[in-house]
């Protein structure tokens, strides 16, 4: 796997890329006074021009309670299907505004808010990316894994996809 670290426009193009095409990552958060980790599946709704990536959520919820004593946060997509990974760790922004929330709702969230988008819990949560690595496969699933078992059998060394920091 080769080695290709990204900066600015570029990080962010495929921090954009690799997160809206997942959808759904991973949302990590610190427990107070415990080592755990508390994580959940949360859908994103944007990763803006800047880099930062928007959700939706409830402020009745037990990542909101995290998030009260510790804003940091890592998130982290997997897109088994095309072998594409990504893991961020940032800091948190939690915002009631009506502007944000009217922004990114969508039918889905009718789903999570039962009472609409005029529900009062509802806010909108910014992640801040501080460092974000990708694993980023060259090609599909299946020639992947002629590739792999080409490179086992030959015992020659594969470029089956690219790995590297995202600079934003």
């Amino acid at each position: 796997m080769s080695t290709e670290n990204l900066h600015d426009k570029e990080a962010i193009s495929k921090l954009k890329k690799l997160a809206e095409k997942t959808d759904i990552g991973m949302f990590c958060t610190h427990v107070k006074d415990t080592k755990h980790i508390h994580a959940i599946p949360m859908s994103t709704q944007e990763v803006d021009e800047e880099g930062n990536i928007w959700f939706l959520f409830s402020s009745e919820s037990e990542t909101y309670k995290h998030l009260q004593d510790d804003k940091t946060v890592c998130l982290l997509y997997s897109d088994i299907k095309n072998y594409n990974f990504l893991s961020i760790h940032g800091v948190a922004e939690i915002s009631g505004s009506k502007v944000l929330i009217d922004k990114y709702w969508n039918k889905m969230m009718e789903v999570w808010f039962e009472k609409g988008k005029d529900d009062r819990h509802i806010r909108a949560l910014k992640v801040i990316p501080s460092e974000a690595h990708y694993w980023d496969n060259k090609t599909n699933k299946l020639v992947t894994f002629f590739k792999v078992a080409a490179s086992a059998l030959s015992g020659e060394p594969m470029d089956i996809g690219r790995q590297g920091h995202l600079n934003i």
